[in-house]
């Protein structure tokens, strides 16, 4: 793959995505510049971060200082001049699940000034299934891998789809988390704005690769009597949108190395850039969210 078309693929350095919520309850998403309004995002009720693979233990040449470029996240993050209501990494913590490797990140991420939620990736259930994973960062209401809370209008849920990528090569969420989850909508109107979070994209974004969950219908079935929906994944290290009904998808970006667009090679190998250019591909995301008001998800680069 040429890295001139990687750039071209991953090339939001600078750019924020705006999320519309219409009349319909509908988000609808438009690039704008860092010239945006300030005074609609401070106006908002809710902002949140998600950050994503950060593969503490990684030390091959796409990037040799995982460790580093995740501290910039964390120094960005802290410096925001919206402080976040909260944090949500959405896996990939670890590169290989060592308890050593959950030790660095978790001394990392504990400088986060604002509450931290997580959720496994793959490369944090290597071998066990994730019982590190959980000895460093299970959360006491999670049941069956899921978790879910409400904060200013709006309910988040967070789901765990990876436990038996070893076995299908595709994500998993599993009938017990499908109930868990379908007792857990049953208590929400539908016209409550939903934010989902799991590491491997609900929706076959490339099956060849793994990108996609076996069983993601059921679970978009649960989703869709919704008015508004914002899935938001990682796994794949680059941002990728997609919509399906009122559902509205977006991949984020890694804070460790990217992986080539999909189908782009024989397969998701992470990617050597110049540094330079590296930085620029990394990054984090900031939400920040107002019932009937604008949307804004803006996308942080490291550079």
């Amino acid at each position: 793959m040429k890295r001139r078309n990687f750039i071209n693929h991953v090339g939001w350095t600078g750019l924020g995505i705006l999320w519309a919520v219409g009349g319909n309850g509908l988000l609808s998403s438009c690039n704008v510049s860092e010239t945006t309004d300030k005074k609609q995002l401070n106006s908002s009720s809710l902002s949140f971060v998600q950050i994503s693979d950060t593969h503490i233990g990684f030390h091959k040449p796409a990037n040799e200082h995982v460790t580093q470029t995740l501290q910039k996240a964390i120094n960005a993050i802290n410096s925001l001049p919206t402080p976040p209501a909260f944090v949500v990494h959405t896996g990939d913590i670890s590169h290989l699940s060592k308890p050593a490797e959950f030790d660095q990140a978790k001394q990392i991420l504990s400088q986060l000034k604002a509450p931290l939620f997580t959720l496994p990736g793959e490369h944090d259930t290597i071998g066990d299934r994730g019982k590190a994973y959980s000895e460093a960062f299970s959360q006491k209401d999670k049941k069956e891998g899921l978790q879910s809370w409400d904060h200013s209008g709006v309910h988040f849920v967070s789901l765990t789809n990876v436990l038996d990528f070893g076995e299908t090569g595709k994500g998993k969420l599993g009938q017990a988390q499908l109930d868990l989850l379908a007792k857990d909508l049953a208590a929400q109107k539908g016209d409550t704005p939903l934010v989902v979070f799991s590491h491997i994209p609900l929706y076959d974004l490339y099956p060849k690769w793994g990108w996609a969950t076996a069983d993601s219908a059921n679970a978009l079935s649960l989703l869709s009597r919704f008015s508004s929906v914002t899935v938001l994944n990682g796994h794949i290290h680059q941002i990728i949108q997609h919509s399906e009904g009122n559902i509205r998808f977006s991949t984020a970006a890694s804070t460790a190395y990217p992986l080539p667009s999909p189908g782009n090679g024989e397969q998701p190998a992470p990617v050597k850039l110049p540094e330079n250019h590296l930085l620029a591909v990394l990054g984090f995301r900031t939400v920040e969210f107002a019932p009937g008001h604008d949307t804004k998800v803006d996308q942080h680069s490291l550079a």
